[in-house]
């Protein structure tokens, strides 16, 4: 029995081989340092004065929130309201509500943005 023993452990040895694993290959890393934003910025000229101020009941106060007034929107033929939105607080920055001004073009909105300060 004992050949039979020695036979079976060396063909288990042989049968079983050894694996050398290679390491992987160096895969390329891209590391973006800020994140990619898409700014599109369009211009709104209207050729005549919106309507009086959009008028909209205000909530009452929300904690972090800003109420961003809504605002009348020259869609190229005619002005369409665009009701107000909460906006989250940015500390170290103030809300500019939406407005128009009046150029020699015609009236330039300009859209609700956080201001430093």
């Amino acid at each position: 029995m004992s050949i039979r023993l020695v036979a079976l452990t060396a063909l288990t040895l042989l049968a079983s081989g050894c694996v050398v694993e290679q390491p992987a290959r160096p895969r390329p890393m891209v590391v973006e340092r800020e994140p990619v934003v898409q700014r599109e910025y369009v211009e709104v000229i209207a050729p005549q004065q919106p309507p009086v101020e959009l008028v909209e009941a205000e909530p009452a106060p929300r904690h972090g929130y800003v109420w961003a007034r809504g605002y009348w929107h020259w869609d190229g033929r005619q002005y369409i309201a665009h009701r107000g939105h909460w906006e989250a607080e940015r500390p170290g920055y103030h809300y500019v509500h939406p407005h128009y001004e009046r150029r020699n073009d015609g009236w330039h909105l300009n859209v609700g943005v956080w201001a430093a300060g």
